[in-house]
């Protein structure tokens, strides 16, 4: 039993280390979600200004960081928030020199030059960032998503992940994952995500820099609203050796907040009451098909001002958004099942002949005796439905519900505690479940929460060295099982053989499979999938810090990530058991004649398969990384990067001590 879950883990150990060396034009040093700013001061002969004094205002928070040049005139700004900022550059018996209005986007490599002229320090020349400017080129190859592609496009489900085709080379629509739909259900069982020809599972989610997979399918675990994102990135190519995981960073960074306030209000609605008449192939036909979705929430970001109590601008800011999915959907479904006589064992309209197990003699008038029906089959009918219209095919139609709901929140606060000192905290949560109805009361529903933490601080040391400390906690839950998990223990009610009522998320009904009737139409099998449940309860711990430091013509950057990951699961095949039922006993001698439907009211099993018990599964492992990059300026228009990465990823430990080994062994005499 549970062996499935097994093939779901990866046992392989990776403890590998990489060694990259790249050559390029520009800047290829990147932070998780940070970018960069870097360039050279020159005079107007074109030789290095040294010690020319640079500051970086942020334009939103007004958040000032300083540097100097170095002997050969180069500055650089490690960690830089994504964002617009304002470059002033002074040096005395020069002229002032500004930039403003320059973006850094999310792990973005900004490279601006300045060419100081000879006067007074009071008057100022504005230097112009063109986009070409602002463009360096680097051996990292990937696509920043912006904040107005993602607020702007018209996004069927107003899921960012939509817009990563966006980035070339990258695809939506490579097959899922083995099982995943039925181990790992919603929208993350249909993630189809392939860049570069890579598999879906070589894809790694960060959120403000920490991770967002989850260790068991690499899926997504926080979805966070359209409305709260600043920008991604989804990098595909060679990038530095900070990076690793997996060869496909797709990198989120949420809004923060500034000094002016910005909100929103939103609501997206579409309703049955515009839609046109759906065609139906039965006599019975619905006016419509009853659809709403609503998607509606807010946001809201600015300064943190508690009025005669605090005024935080230029100091604590924030961000808050709250969106709800809630969509209403049903379809109509046409089955083929038994008609209300033969419910009662009356199977005198039937073409075939049911004939007594035990005498193989003809049913009188083809009825099978009220005092033959099994009491346990006799219990089940309830969970089954007779014919509503004429005939044995097509003959009942029901209205299938299909509700989805989905609900996210998240808050992110920023704070600048000095020019030195940057800290950023979030928190997001989110819940989502949808379900899908099948026949009579079956069917199956998804349920999936989540939390996730994030801290980090960004500390200057001295102007030439940054430290970078960031903290995430995820919790994800996710659970693919029965319509009637947790509310109705149909198993225990019946108290079949061989099966314990079992864990909450196991509960539902057992398959009835009708194998082969004599018409081949009147028996359509009912109950719930044999495959579920499926209980998913993940969580990652990650730390990670990292260092850069200007050192004349180089810039290194180094640093360690550790993970602890728990993959927690219960869940099995068969855990509410299937029966099957088919013409045998109720055939005659020479296997003629008999019916499915009619064994299954004699209770007379073809054949049944249970699982002993749910699969517990409770492993944990002890990520471990670092890495050293170097990104030296042989001269001011080449660029040497070098980078060595080592990844420990042990094998999942068992927690449990359940685990074993089979041998097979050979005796020789």
């Amino acid at each position: 039993m549970g062996c499935q879950i097994f093939n779901e883990v990866n046992f392989g150990m990776r403890n590998k280390w990489i060694l990259g060396a790249f050559v390029c034009l520009g800047l290829p040093l990147l932070g998780q979600t940070l970018g960069d700013l870097s360039g050279r001061v020159n005079d107007a002969s074109g030789a290095g200004v040294p010690n020319a004094a640079v500051a970086l205002t942020n334009i939103s928070t007004n958040a000032v960081r300083n540097t100097e040049s170095s002997t050969d005139g180069l500055y650089s700004f490690s960690s830089v928030p994504p964002g617009v900022y304002n470059l002033k550059v002074e040096h005395p018996g020069f002229r002032t020199a500004t930039s403003n209005n320059v973006q850094v986007q999310v792990q973005q490599s900004v490279r601006l030059d300045f060419t100081l002229q000879v006067g007074q320090v009071n008057e100022t020349v504005e230097v112009s960032a063109t986009a070409a400017l602002l463009q360096a080129e680097n051996a990292t190859v990937g696509t920043v998503i912006e904040n107005r592609e993602i607020s702007e496009a018209p996004l069927n489900g107003r899921e960012y992940l939509n817009l990563v085709t966006l980035a070339p080379n990258v695809r939506n629509f490579a097959p899922a994952a083995g099982q995943a739909g039925n181990r790992q259900g919603g929208d993350r069982a249909n993630q189809a995500i392939s860049a570069g020809g890579n598999r879906i599972v070589y894809d790694y989610y960060t959120l403000d820099g920490v991770s967002n997979t989850d260790p068991n399918f690499n899926t997504y675990i926080v979805l966070p609203s359209i409305d709260a994102l600043q920008e991604f990135k989804v990098q595909t190519g060679v990038y530095p050796a900070e990076f690793g995981h997996a060869a496909t960073q797709i990198n989120v960074l949420t809004k923060s907040g500034g000094n002016a306030y910005h909100g929103s209000l939103f609501d997206f609605v579409r309703n049955d009451k515009f839609d046109a008449i759906p065609y139906a192939f039965t006599a019975i036909r619905p006016v419509k098909s009853p659809f709403k979705w609503n998607d509606y929430g807010y946001e809201i970001d600015g300064p943190v001002v508690i009025p005669k109590l605090y005024d935080g601008r230029n100091k604590l800011f924030f961000m808050s958004n709250y969106e709800w999915l809630v969509q209403r959907q049903s379809a109509q479904s046409t089955y083929s099942v038994p008609t209300a006589a033969m419910f009662e064992g009356d199977f005198s309209q039937f073409g075939s002949i049911i004939y007594d197990p035990t005498t193989k003699l003809p049913f009188d008038r083809n009825i099978i005796p009220p005092n033959l029906i099994n009491k346990t089959s006799q219990a089940l009918l309830k969970y089954y439905h007779s014919a509503t219209l004429p005939g044995l095919t097509n003959n009942y139609v029901q209205d299938s519900a299909s509700p989805v709901n989905r609900d996210g929140f998240i808050v992110r606060m920023d704070y600048t505690e000095s020019a030195k000192s940057q800290w950023t905290g979030r928190y997001s949560w989110g819940d989502e479940n949808q379900s899908t109805q099948t026949l009579n009361i079956a069917g199956t529903k998804v349920l999936t929460n989540y939390e996730q933490y994030m801290g980090s601080n960004t500390r200057i040391i001295t102007p030439n060295i940054v430290n970078e400390a960031r903290f995430g906690y995820s919790r994800f839950y996710n659970a693919v099982t029965t319509l009637t998990a947790f509310n109705l223990n149909t198993v225990g009610a019946l108290n079949l053989p061989n099966l314990a009522p079992g864990d909450p998320v196991a509960w539902g009904l057992p398959n009835i499979n009708l194998v082969g009737d004599g018409f081949n139409t009147g028996g359509t099998s009912f109950g719930d999938s044999t495959e579920a449940p499926y209980e998913n309860q993940n969580n990652t711990a990650q730390f990670i810090d990292n260092v850069s430091w200007n050192k004349g013509k180089h810039t290194f950057k180094f640093g360690f990530e550790f993970d602890r990951q728990n993959f927690n699961q219960i869940g099995n095949q068969y855990s509410r058991g299937q029966y099957s039922f088919q013409p045998n006993a109720t055939q005659n001698a020479a296997g003629k004649g008999g019916d499915a439907f009619a064994e299954f009211l004699l209770g007379d099993i073809f054949q049944s398969t249970v699982a002993v018990a749910a699969a517990n599964a409770k492993f944990q492992r002890n990520a471990e990384y670092a890495f050293v990059d170097d990104t030296w300026k042989v001269t001011p228009k080449l660029t040497v990067s070098l980078g060595l990465r080592y990844e420990f990823v042990p094998p999942f430990t068992d927690q449990l001590n359940n685990l074993f080994t089979v041998h097979h062994g050979y005796a020789v005499s």
